[in-house]
């Protein structure tokens, strides 16, 4: 291709002296050429100010802001084998080098608005009318000269299109071959030569007619490309012309290149040979050094076996497996491919599973002393520092599940605490032979409640023992899972720091560059000087070196030192482990969590084993038997081991819980069945007769009224010298009871008794009470109220009296509802409070049930009344016998309900019957035909009315009844 300096067919000034080489001047041609740009060669000048050729050769020492290929715009070879051109260019030796010659996409200015056919719109409507004009007059009226130059042009394409039509157009094809028969055949047809006999002068005449046409049809071609090269001559004597310039150049360069290759060979044997020399023997020297540095690296691997034997015979395993650590990774990194430690890694391998088996086999056994040693030594772990040296070795080598073992041991270690427990209590026992009853369950059923309780406190007592040593074991194990989180992070730490001092140390500067620079090109051997440059300016290759002579140098003292620091050792944890050993921070704190899970399971192993005491015990159904306070002493003792256990494992088991609940279940059904079968008898054989009240039930309800809702502690003494009462005084009020009351208010105080031992049971023990109180309440309406007492006592009828007492009983129970209501509350959560509704049931129950009996005895008078009443004549002597008789009856009323019956329901009561007996008098008295005229019979019945008004009043409680007796006379109308 043409260099720049001569590409240009137009006249040179100014350049063709300055470059000493010689020009072709040439006329300037019709046609206007774009002149061609200039651009740097490959292989161009050095810019040093002047103008010298390229004769003088390039300088060797130049600056080092010189020209080099690097700063060329376009790579001719990387532009001839362009990828992304699915097709070579067609004009790519036609193209003019420059900047130019690879195309480049150009980005759309910033500045400049993006211009599309929207914005020319209202220009085009303007000129849209007078451009059609305008076409329209260049139809009609076309230019002189266009239609000159077309006609010509026209006439000669026509011309030279018709000569070459004349051209058959078998000689145009591009598979044209006289060696096809075919070709050959329809070119020169030979039978038109073959006729019969010789040649004859047709024949002649024939092939001289066709010489002359295949030379008519050369001619045409001839002069067509004749044309053809006329009009392309300029283009193509520009390409010759730049042909020959090139190849100068070509001549030039050569020679430069010969003249620079022997002054380098001169540089490289006057100035570089004895400084390289210098440079090798160092380096032979640095590689003496390493290669020394190895052998004592060596000397050390191959002790690493007898001190790792001598480790593990003092139980030293994290020691051992640091050191087989230490020697593995040096292996891997400084000892790579030595052959006579080819078999050392799978020994180093071996010896690892090896230890990994002692340690795990050491904890087990470890784990089995530390649970089945005495729980009364004070000392809670066990050689902490063996300890925490098997774990660190276990975390060390990932064995992460040797809580497993530990927690099986302590399943075994349970099941001993409990048979040793129940047979250091067997054989304090003298009645108890174990060689006739061999089990252990057997054995405990054999003992009596006390014996079997201090059995339990005692396994009780020693599965707290037993939950402090686990608890201090694990919290040792914690504390190095911590400890080896902590360490993780702080390693983890310490690498970033170190990355960042290592990122601003690796930034050199530009002076450090440069020397680098000049002293790769002086120590490189390759082809090519601009290799070494570009290597230099890679960052990451300029700082290996350094490095690698920094690590090879300290390799060899920090392994060497390897024995020394792994025997001497602690049994804590080094800062500088590796952490592809240790466990990620995820998996630590998963164990960390089993720790707290294993704590967990040890407080309800503990009150499993426990519960399998419990039901042992109660399988024969002896713990339904229990008394109240021998059931509340057992209840109070697991109620505290239970708090017990939570506050040190912080874990609320609820097998013993559930299973005392069940056992309390059980009780509470005996319990209340017990005291209902008592009620139902103290029913059944209940005369229904006003009974003393003891001084020591008026105590309890006393107790009662001071807030205490329990039984009080029993004082034999002072209870037989108060003499009893005929009244049980409750708040103010005389409450005259049967025996059955009394003993129903002492039976709710044990309800409440056992909530107050045993919470857990409210729910369950509130509807029983509720079913008693039903029961009571029930019984004695069928007694009373249905007459049931006839056959059952054998009472001859049911007095008033009977009655009244039974509601003033009735009384009583309902005032001490709302308590036991309000002390239950107390029990309960608030969602339970719905079962409180039973209590309000039980009240309306009741106070109908009272109103019942005020109804009956209102009844009974007023069946008397209309029995007397039926028979009563006005007539003197006043007053009459049925007024008599009806007071006489009144009076027995009062005086059987007026001693039981406060003074308000008493006068309730009688104005009830007042009521009744206005009643039926005013209906005798209609029937009589007796009005309130001031008659003689009116008069008669005044005087009985005055009677039978101050006879009533007359009574006790009764003095200020209002009897109303005008209601008895019909108002007239």
């Amino acid at each position: 291709m043409a260099s720049s300096h001569s590409s240009s067919p137009g006249p040179q000034s100014g350049s063709g002296g300055s470059d000493g080489m010689f020009r072709k001047d040439r006329e300037p041609p019709s046609r206007h050429y774009r002149p061609v740009r200039s651009l740097p060669d490959v292989c161009p000048k050095e810019p040093t100010g002047e103008s010298r050729g390229l004769c003088e050769g390039p300088s060797v020492v130049a600056e080092h802001d010189r020209w080099t290929v690097y700063n060329s715009k376009v790579n001719l070879p990387a532009a001839l084998n362009d990828p992304r051109l699915a097709k070579r260019e067609s004009d790519f030796f036609t193209k003019t080098w420059g900047l130019d010659f690879a195309e480049t996409e150009v980005m759309p200015s910033f500045y400049l608005p993006n211009i599309n056919k929207e914005h020319f719109a209202s220009y085009l409507q303007e000129t849209a009318q007078r451009e059609r004009i305008h076409e329209r007059c260049k139809s009609i009226c076309p230019n002189k000269d266009d239609v000159d130059a077309v006609s010509s042009i026209t006439n000669n394409h026509d011309k030279s299109r018709t000569d070459l039509e004349q051209v058959p157009k078998i000689f145009m094809k591009p598979d044209f071959a006289l060696d096809d028969p075919a070709t050959f055949h329809a070119v020169l047809p030979w039978s038109h030569f073959n006729s019969a006999g010789g040649k004859s002068s047709r024949d002649v005449a024939s092939s001289r007619l066709l010489q002359e046409k295949l030379s008519h049809y050369l001619d045409v071609v001839e002069v067509s490309i004749a044309r053809q090269i006329s009009l392309r001559s300029d283009a193509f004597f520009h390409a010759m012309s730049s042909q020959h310039e090139l190849q100068d150049r070509l001549l030039e360069t050569g020679g430069a290149v010969a003249a620079l290759r022997g002054r380098t060979a001169a540089i490289d044997r006057v100035m570089c040979q004895g400084p390289l020399r210098a440079l090798r023997q160092a380096v032979e020297r640095g590689n003496c050094v390493k290669l020394h540095n190895k052998l004592k690296l060596m000397a050390a691997v191959h002790q690493t076996q007898p001190t790792v034997q001598l480790l593990l015979s003092t139980s030293e395993f994290v020691g051992a497996l640091e050191l087989i650590a230490t020697t593995k990774e040096v292996l891997q990194q400084e000892l790579q491919g030595v052959h006579s430690f080819r078999h050392l890694g799978s020994q180093l391998c071996e010896l690892e599973k090896l230890i990994d088996k002692m340690m795990v086999e050491d904890f087990s056994m470890y784990s089995r002393s530390d649970l089945s040693r005495s729980l009364k030594e004070e000392s809670h772990v066990m050689e902490m520092d063996r300890l925490q040296s098997l774990v660190f070795g276990l975390l060390r080598q990932r064995k992460l599940d040797f809580l497993e073992i530990y927690g099986d041991e302590m399943i075994l270690a349970a099941k001993g605490i409990v048979t040793q427990c129940v047979v250091d209590g067997v054989l304090q026992i003298e009645g108890i032979n174990t060689e006739v009853v061999t089990k252990l369950a057997d054995q405990m059923r054999l003992m009596t409640f006390p014996q079997w309780f201090e059995l339990m406190k005692s396994i009780f007592e020693n599965f707290l023992l037993f939950l402090e040593r686990i608890k201090a074991t694990l919290s040792v194990i914690r504390n190095v899972v911590l400890e080896a989180l902590d360490s993780n992070q702080k390693s983890r730490l310490l690498e970033q720091q170190t990355e960042v001092c290592r990122a601003q140390a690796e930034a050199p500067s530009p002076q450090l560059l440069q020397g680098e620079a000049e002293l790769a090109y002086l120590t490189h051997e390759g082809l090519f000087i601009s290799d070494a440059l570009h290597n230099v300016q890679q960052q990451q290759q300029q700082q290996q070196v350094p490095q690698q002579t920094q690590a090879d140098g300290c390799g060899s003292d920090s392994t060497s030192g390897t024995t020394e620091s792994s025997s001497s050792r602690e049994h804590g944890l080094q800062p500088g482990s590796s952490d592809d050993m240790m466990p990620s921070d995820l998996e630590l704190g998963r164990v960390a969590n089993n720790i707290q899970e294993l704590l967990y399971t040890a407080s309800d192993l503990s009150h499993d084993r426990c519960v399998k005491v419990l039901m042992a015990r109660a399988k024969d159904g002896s713990l339904e038997r229990l008394s109240s306070a021998e059931f509340v002493c057992l209840s109070q003792a697991v109620e505290g081991f239970v708090k017990d256990s939570e506050e040190l494992c912080c874990r609320r088991s609820m097998s013993l819980r559930g299973a005392l609940q069940s056992q309390a279940n059980r009780f509470v059904h005996r319990f209340h069945e017990e005291r209902k079968t008592k009620l139902s008898l103290l029913l059944d054989n209940e005369r229904w007769k006003q009974a003393e009240v003891p001084a020591e039930f008026q105590d309890l309800v006393n107790s009662i009224a001071n807030g205490r809702i329990s039984l009080p502690e029993r004082n034999p003494t002072g209870a037989e010298d108060r003499r009893p009462c005929e009244y049980l005084h409750v708040d103010g009020q005389k409450y005259a009871v049967v025996g059955t009351v009394l003993l129903l208010i002492r039976i709710f105080l044990e309800y409440c008794q056992c909530v107050n031992d045993i919470p857990s049971i409210t729910t369950d023990m509130l509807t029983r009470l509720s079913d008693l109180l039903k029961h009571f309440n029930s019984r004695s309406c069928q007694l009373v109220l249905g007459a049931g007492a006839l056959q059952v006592v054998g009472l001859k009828t049911i007095t008033t009296r009977n009655l009244a007492l039974a509601s003033r009983c009735l009384q009583l129970v309902v005032y001490y509802i709302p308590i036991i209501r309000a002390h239950f509350e107390t029990k309960l959560q608030p969602k339970q409070y719905s079962v409180l509704r039973h209590f309000d049931h039980i009240t309306k129950d009741y106070n109908d049930h009272i109103s019942e009996i005020s109804a009956k005895l209102v009844a009974i008078m007023d069946s008397l009344f209309e029995k007397m009443l039926s028979k009563y004549e006005v007539k003197a002597p006043m007053p009459s016998t049925c007024f008599r008789n009806v007071c006489k009856q009144v009076g027995k009323m009062h005086e059987a309900i007026s001693e039981l019956l406060p003074e308000d329901q008493t006068q309730t009561l009688f104005l009830k019957i007042n009521a009744s007996f206005k009643l039926h008098l005013k209906r005798q008295l209609a029937r009589l035909w007796v009005v309130h005229d001031g008659g003689p019979q009116n008069g008669l019945v005044v005087v009985d009315l005055a009677f039978y008004t101050e006879n009533i009043q007359a009574l006790r409680t009764l003095e200020k009844l209002d009897l109303n007796m005008a209601e008895i006379w019909e108002q007239k109308r």
